[in-house]
């Protein structure tokens, strides 16, 4: 287990994806179009990313902006997705279904997890929008994927912190929370203290808004993440 905690960058370019691993992140994020939440990378984007890239890939398989309830040809979709993904040696793939009453969509996020099977599944913010956030913590752990990202149900983590060590106790380490939404720099520390959380994920979006021409900013702003998450061990938050 990584004594530190692990650092996720979102990103949507391979000069991006570039940047977060010369600055020190720990696994990569990639999408296409960040603009409306990140939606699935193309198969040349997800191949020339892997070429290149030394740190580990979970590629977002979400067909489209907006809510995340999706239609049976958008599941289809879904599905290829997460074969291109494994095709293209991304390591895990990022994901969230839910049903029209904003309950998760275990059946078919199940389904997902074992059509990715052996690589993991993590469970995009869908899961903020959720009716109940305790009871579709239960709903998305027997589903099988090894992750949910969450800002706590709020605009970002820092709001949302409190909310977040309640997810993280109440999983008991049968999932991992990884907390995410509008971390930069300035507050990930204060995050990381009242979330216990051990896995973070940021795009900088709030911190360096797109678009960005020249990536030295973002770099700089990942190292600076890195520096902080290093100065407090997760034997010293959990």
């Amino acid at each position: 287990m990584q004594k530190y905690p692990v650092l996720e960058i979102c990103v949507e370019s391979l000069d991006a994806a570039i940047a977060a691993e010369r600055g020190g992140a720990d696994r990569i994020e990639l999408c296409e179009n960040l603009r409306v939440g990140g939606v699935t990378p193309a198969v040349k984007l997800m191949r020339a990313v892997r070429s290149q890239i030394h740190i580990p890939i979970f590629a977002m398989i979400r067909p489209r902006g907006g809510n995340f309830c999706y239609t049976a040809a958008e599941f289809d979709e879904m599905v290829r997705g997460v074969v291109s993904a494994e095709n293209c040696g991304m390591d895990g793939v990022v994901l969230g279904l839910l049903k029209a009453d904003r309950i998760v969509d275990i059946e078919r996020t199940r389904k997902l997890v074992e059509l990715a099977r052996p690589i993991p599944i993590t469970f995009h913010r869908a899961f903020d929008e959720a009716a109940n956030l305790p009871a579709a913590l239960e709903h998305v752990i027997p589903s099988g994927a090894a992750r949910i990202l969450t800002s706590g149900g709020k605009a970002s983590a820092e709001e949302g912190s409190a909310i977040i060590a309640e997810l993280v106790k109440a999983s008991g380490r049968r999932i991992e929370i990884v907390a995410g939404g509008g971390l930069n720099a300035a507050n990930i520390e204060g995050v990381l203290r009242r979330s216990h959380a051990r896995e973070f994920h940021s795009g900088l979006s709030s911190t360096l808004p797109y678009p960005r021409a020249d990536h030295s900013a973002f770099e700089a702003e990942i190292r600076r993440m890195v520096e902080v998450l290093k100065k407090t061990p997760t034997n010293c938050v959990a």
